[in-house]
């Protein structure tokens, strides 16, 4: 094998000099999304000490290179989901009941800014963002108007909230509950990874340390009560929508998910009770096969820590689950009708790496948020892959792809060497403090830009194939200024109409629990019944925490 080896590498040489003294390449640079160079020609010397049964294996097995399950999409498609919410709540469910009707079969709620900042929609410091880019709920009663109708036994519910995410969701369980729901049948998840704000997209209330242990209240909580809830979405998403390499976006995700898993364990808990109950987020960027090998090695890696690292015996922790968003980023508000491309194949590449959930974005979403044509398109592009493209016949078919393998290896190598610089840095908390994630992906956007700018990278529509004297012809969804104006009423009358004694008796009995280290969690659902906000409930933790501050970076 290994003169087989030679030969080919000698040959290979050969042919690539002919090659370059004989053909004329076009004026561009060859390179990925994340800016590494892209070889001519991919051939099996690349891959000399690749091992089937070690890097790949099959389909269900370990190191899970392949994908998660034994038959993937045979046996079940990925969930679509359409990431829906905005204006009121009933606005949103509204939204909800026409994209079940389309055939969506789970639910992925928006919560606007005030929410994502645990402000009432009533605060002075929420005027002007109310229902504006998400769903306004402040209280128990606005998730009883938002989940409206909407069996919580028969549906999967995503929901993308980090900073105040276990009290949003206090909230759904309280509505389950209402409903006559048993929590233990509720499925979903909450995305609570507060890490990658800190990293990324900036929606943190609490310092580090308290917010980590406020997840481990919710880990710990559903490992009990809820044992089908994915109890934390670690999300490379905001990430990589940050300006994030690939390698960067696979590296610092499954960095936050390890160490989601350690202070799990620091708890007490044991490792097989709450893995198998942690998913991941990924982005679906525009280099294809560069996703498609990211994906594979977060499987690979992700298997291989929670095993010899975490010494996890129950295969089910092994098994990186995840959920995958077209890339929000590459969508461009010129020729917004060219984002319908740019979001198939996305999918196509996330389907093709194995990924178990999908959200396709709109074409419209960098205008304004989605109009119910332009969910429709991007719902139907999915049912479009899965039903007439043949794609989900088969598991992992680029396996074996000299190029496919190559890029595989490389990523997992990349991360493993940004693990070594974060583990020297003392971890995820200090190096966030030291300002390495923030400075690391400043760099790959500012190279990115500079890319994009000198037109080595070419963006449809952007800075070439350009169209003078543009009109924009689809529709638009605008939120009125009489959303906020509804809400704030709402609320007033919410505080008018509630018993004022059992809500000061919740939010006190939610302030001895952090007072004394205590689980979070059946505080914040026993508030959420006496119907005390969001924002009271928020308060009350700011006063044992305090706010956090990012360091200034010059």
């Amino acid at each position: 094998m290994s003169k087989n080896i030679d030969k080919i590498s000698s040959r290979g040489k050969t042919w690539l000099k002919q090659t370059e003294e004989s053909s004329k390449n076009r004026d561009i640079k060859f390179i990925t999304a994340s800016s590494e160079p892209v070889e001519l020609l991919a051939t099996p010397d690349m891959l000399t000490d690749f091992d089937y049964e070690r890097d790949l294996g099959y389909p269900g097995e370990y190191p899970y290179t392949r994908g998660v399950h034994s038959n993937m999409y045979r046996g079940k498609l990925w969930t679509m989901r359409q990431f829906a919410g905005f204006g009121t709540p009933e606005d949103s469910n509204k939204r909800y009941h026409y994209l079940l009707k389309k055939g969506q079969n789970g639910l992925s709620i928006a919560f606007d800014l005030p929410t994502l900042m645990g402000l009432d929609a009533d605060d002075s410091f929420s005027e002007g963002e109310v229902g504006l880019c998400g769903v306004s709920v402040s209280s128990l009663k606005d998730m009883e108007i938002l989940l409206d109708k909407i069996p919580l036994d028969k549906v999967s519910t995503s929901m993308t909230i980090n900073s105040p995410a276990a009290i949003l969701f206090a909230f759904y369980i309280a509505v389950a509950e209402k409903q006559g729901v048993d929590p233990g049948k509720l499925r979903g998840t909450i995305q609570n990874d507060i890490l990658k704000e800190y990293i990324a997209q900036k929606e943190y209330i609490f310092p580090p340390e308290p917010s980590m242990s406020i997840i481990v209240d919710t880990i710990e909580y559903c490992t009990e009560h809820l044992p089908q809830w994915n109890t934390i979405s670690i999300s490379g998403y905001h990430i990589r929508e940050a300006g994030a390499t690939a390698a960067q976006e696979l590296a610092f995700t499954l960095a936050d998910g390890f160490a989601y898993v350690e202070a799990a364990m620091a708890r007490g808990l044991n490792i097989d009770d709450f893995a198998p109950r942690l998913s991941l987020f990924f982005n679906a960027h525009n280099d294809f096969f560069e996703e498609i090998a990211k994906y594979r090695a977060a499987r690979r890696i992700w298997a291989k820590h929670l095993k010899e690292k975490y010494e996890a015996k129950d295969e089910r922790s092994l098994l990186m689950r995840f959920h995958t968003q077209t890339a929000g980023c590459t969508l461009t508000a010129q020729q917004p009708e060219n984002n319908i491309s740019r979001v198939a194949y996305q999918a196509l590449a996330a389907v093709l790496g194995g990924t178990q959930s999908l959200h396709t974005n709109s074409m419209d979403e960098t205008l304004a948020l989605p109009s119910e044509k332009a969910v429709k398109i991007a719902l139907r592009t999915q049912q479009v892959l899965a039903y007439e493209t043949g794609v989900p016949n088969t598991i992992d078919p680029l396996a074996g792809s000299y190029f496919v393998e190559d890029l595989t290896n490389k990523m997992e190598q990349q991360a493993e060497d940004y693990f070594r610089k974060i583990d020297d840095m003392g971890g995820v908390i200090p190096a966030i403090e030291n300002g390495f994630f923030q400075s690391e992906i400043a760099r790959a956007a500012y190279q990115y830009q500079r890319e994009i700018e000198d037109k080595d990278r070419i963006i449809v529509g952007t800075n070439d194939f350009i169209e003078e004297d543009e009109k924009i012809e689809i529709p638009l969804l605008e939120i009125k200024k009489e959303v906020e104006e509804k809400q704030i009423e709402r609320l007033k009358e919410l505080k008018q109409t509630r018993d004022d004694k059992k809500v000061s008796n919740a939010l006190k009995q939610l302030e001895e629990a952090a007072a004394q280290g205590k689980n979070l969690m059946p505080e914040f659902i026993n508030c959420a019944k006496m119907y005390a906000t969001l924002g009271e409930m928020i308060n009350v933790l700011k006063q044992k925490y305090g706010e956090y501050v990012e360091p200034a970076e010059f």
